[in-house]
């Protein structure tokens, strides 16, 4: 479950914060709209790997096939023998 602070809040909590980050990212809000979060660097790594995928038209091409099931799988055994 995501925390949520206002901007005030989150100042002096800082440190705080971004342990809480480690395990869900956390909102800071500015008159009940949400304006950032904190988030661990493992979830960024996450997201920044996503949107380079998203971006590479040869990914996105073998995902669509994949999900239409155009696919070959072979094992890592089959591929090491050929």
């Amino acid at each position: 479950m995501n925390s949520t602070y206002s901007i005030t809040q989150a100042q002096a909590k800082l440190p705080g914060l971004v342990r809480e980050a480690q395990a869900a990212p956390v909102l800071i809000t500015r008159r009940d709209e949400t304006v950032a979060y904190v988030v661990s660097k493992k979830r960024m790594d996450a997201i920044a790997e996503t949107l380079e995928l998203l971006a590479n038209p040869n990914a996105m091409k073998a995902i669509r096939a994949a999900r239409k099931g155009r696919t070959r799988y072979v094992s890592l055994d089959e591929i090491a023998a050929d």
